[in-house]
């Protein structure tokens, strides 16, 4: 049987550029040889090498995060150059990037998520009326970027004005959420039209970290997770349901993984992510792992889904 070709895309110009190379490198060591001839593309270099290539490559992998990577920029190229890949399209990926769109096709498929207020770089901002209106803590976030990163819990009145400017660090659009204390929990799918959920993780941030952030999702040690989550067969079966909800309200394609949050026996929806990390370790490979597909048997089922 002849190989395929596969572009291996990572790295890129977001600040989460150093997660997506090492997530290409494990990618990789994973796929099978006897398969696939990998041809690594960093975009913040080789773009017009991808392009010169196109006609010789049979599907890509992308494997990028966050702006330019993540949100549809580099789906849209390989759209126009004709390569099939793995996730979703330009559309799943737009969607699912900007949390303001994400959040208004969630709540419209009936997805309970935490109340939010949008502001905008130069808009006033009335501390008291925030406070009134979510209480203390709060969380403040970006509206487009991954990986927790400018993701601030507010735990006074007097550190809003802080975190947002950390927000606005990675664009001119922030968020205000209510704060929901529970147990963080995520849940995978894959699939086009027929979706396959996999095992729910439960996630237990080290207290220094005080939620799942940078630190805690990429320094080893910081973060336990166990999976299959400890949660009853009902609460599985809701919050692989709501998983499956937001993957189709957002048009994503392939795989997806929603980040939730479960307080007493409610599950709020968090953000939906179209490129989850693809280390061995990462969530959505050890919710595989745990339902009895390997890291390399999972990359065969996103190239099989992607040239679909």
């Amino acid at each position: 049987m002849k190989k395929l070709t596969v572009a291996l895309l990572s790295g890129g110009i977001s600040s989460e550029r150093e997660v997506s190379l090492h997530g290409g490198d494990q990618i990789y060591e994973a796929f099978d040889k006897e398969k696939y001839n990998v041809i690594r593309y960093d975009p913040k270099f080789d773009l017009s090498r991808l392009v010169s290539d196109a006609s010789t490559i049979d599907v890509a992998f992308v494997n990028l995060h966050g702006p330019f990577g993540e949100d549809g920029t580099v789906q849209g190229l390989l759209d126009l150059l004709g390569i099939p890949y793995q996730g979703s399209g330009v559309l799943g990926s737009s969607l699912a990037m900007n949390k303001i769109a994400s959040k208004q096709l969630c709540e419209k498929s009936g997805l309970p998520l935490p109340p939010s207020m949008v502001i905008k770089r130069g808009d006033a901002v009335d501390t008291e009326a925030c406070e009134q209106k979510f209480g203390i803590p709060l969380v403040v976030k970006p509206v487009a970027a991954g990986s927790s990163v400018g993701v601030t819990i507010v735990r006074s009145k007097d550190s809003i004005e802080e975190a947002l400017e950390a927000a606005f660090a990675h664009g001119d659009t922030v968020l205000v959420e209510t704060y929901i204390k529970g147990i963080e929990i995520t849940g995978g799918v894959f699939g086009n039209d027929e979706l396959t959920a996999l095992p729910i993780i439960e996630i237990i941030p080290d207290e220094s970290c005080g939620f799942f952030d940078y630190t805690a999702k990429y320094t080893p040690g910081v973060t336990r997770e166990i999976c299959p989550a400890r949660i009853d067969d009902d609460l599985t079966t809701k919050a692989q349901s709501y998983a499956k909800i937001a993957h189709r309200a957002l048009f994503c394609k392939g795989y997806s993984r929603t980040d939730m949050i479960l307080r007493d026996r409610e599950i709020f929806v968090l953000e939906t992510n179209t490129i989850p990390g693809m280390t061995a370790t990462s969530l959505l490979p050890q919710a595989a792992e745990t339902a009895g597909i390997s890291f390399s048997q999972l990359l065969d089922k996103l190239i099989e889904l992607g040239m679909e």
